[in-house]
Formats: structure tokens, sequence, C-alpha cells
């Protein structure tokens, strides 16, 4: 890798993409892409914008079976990831914790100092869209 190399897009299963794109606008505020192409039967999957350079897909568990593409890994699609770590500024965070608060969604409790691409990070902490996946916020402290 070089020190141009940007995250594209990470890949989720979801159960109803619909569903999921629904609480990644209203709860964390992204934009969905597609959704209407979805709905139509045009496309396989809709995703959410995170910000300029990068995206989420959300696949459906019935794409799994095809989506076998690494040779000799036979199965390995549908394997959940650990977590995504997505980085906001101070107000943003505070605001993504109101916000979830306000919808009940289960948070872990603030940490302090955990590492990451930026080093130490001032907060962060978890929690979970409805599928399951699990994401960590933070923030540093010069954003």
């Amino acid at each position: 890798m070089t020190d141009t190399a940007r995250l594209d897009h990470v890949v989720l299963w979801v159960r109803d993409p619909v569903a999921s794109a629904e609480f990644y606008e209203s709860v964390l505020g992204l934009t969905p892409l597609r959704l209407t192409e979805f709905i139509e039967g045009k496309l396989a999957f809709p995703s959410v914008r995170l910000n300029d350079e990068t995206i989420v897909d959300l696949a459906p568990l019935t794409l799994a079976p095809r989506m076998d593409v690494v040779p000799g890994a036979a199965a390995a699609a549908g394997h959940p990831v650990n977590h995504v770590c997505v980085a906001l500024s101070e107000a943003g965070f505070t605001t993504l914790r109101t916000r979830l608060a306000e919808r009940g969604v289960t948070m872990s409790d603030v940490s302090y100092g955990a590492y990451g691409a930026r080093g130490e990070a001032r907060r962060s902490f978890y929690f979970s869209d409805p599928d399951g996946n699990v994401f960590e916020a933070r923030h540093y402290d010069d954003a």
C-alpha cells in the first residue's frame, strides 16, 4: 500500500437492505445511494455514503453464496467483520451519541485514548446496527 491508498468501501451483510439504509440515514445521517434502483430490482444491493471518498455497501445475506470471490476460500462470503471505526469531529461524535440514545440503540461506555490510524483518540464508543454489525465512533483532539 502507498500513502495515496484510501478506503473506498466496506461491505456489510444485512437481512433487509431497505431497513438498513433507513437506519443508516435516520440514525447516522448517511445518504442512501442507489436505493430506488435496488427496490426496483435493478441492482443487487444499495449503499450509503460515509464521506466523499467512502461508501458502505448493504449486501443482503442472500448474495453470500455468489460472493465467494477469493480463490481457494470457498464459503468465505458472509463472514462478519469485528467492527468498522469511523472518525468524527467532536461535535459529530456528541451528536451521534445523542441520536443513538434517543433511538434506544445500545452503546458501550465512552473510552479514552484508544489507538487508531491518527494516533490516540480522545474518546470512542461502540454500537451496533440492527443486523449486529459493530461500529466504533471516535474523535481525535484535532477534529
